[in-house]
């Protein structure tokens, strides 16, 4: 009884969403390899050049609002190939940041669901595509990634970056 309980909240969740999330839309958010690698630096590090990517990390999100792997451990200094890829029927995205980064942009998009943006720690994925973002880590801690369509975060859609102290290989 209970599951269906939650199964009908989260459609009728998904449905009301619907809309704004269309309007989200990821047209302009895969042109990234047409321009030069950023050299701004965040609290969670820099975008990453593709040619220098120390391994790959596979991220399926679906639409039980959930990553998977929900953690991952990297080691500072290392470059991520993320292939991000969305198994579910709705735009999800997976954005890099810290907790609180997560929580400002989340509440922003909430008030402002069409707002467009295209930065190299974010990966908007249409449903049944993939995505890659190529990201370094520049400093060891402990950063987030979470799905930031309005409703997703809220709904629990986070994962874990941990940074080891010292440098990769």
């Amino acid at each position: 009884m209970v599951s269906k309980i939650h199964s009908a909240i989260l459609a009728a969740a998904l449905t009301v969403f619907a809309v704004p999330v269309l309007s989200h839309g990821d047209a302009r958010h895969e042109k990234k390899d047409s321009r030069p690698i950023s050299t701004e630096e965040n609290s969670f590090g820099r975008e990453g050049d593709p040619k220098k990517a120390t391994r790959s990390i596979s991220v399926d999100m679906s639409d039980q609002m959930r990553f998977s792997p929900a953690q991952i451990t990297v080691r500072q200094g290392e470059t991520i190939r993320f292939r991000v890829k969305n198994s579910g029927k709705v735009m999800h995205e997976m954005v890099l940041g810290t907790m609180e980064e997560l929580r400002q942009h989340a509440e922003m998009m909430r008030k402002h669901p069409g707002m467009e943006h295209d930065e190299p720690y974010m990966a908007h994925v249409a449903p049944g595509k993939t995505q890659t973002m190529v990201w370094q880590f520049t400093r060891p801690g402990e950063f987030y990634y979470g799905c930031l369509v309005p409703g997703h975060f809220e709904a629990g859609m986070l994962g874990k970056v941990t940074v080891m102290k010292g440098t990769s290989k």
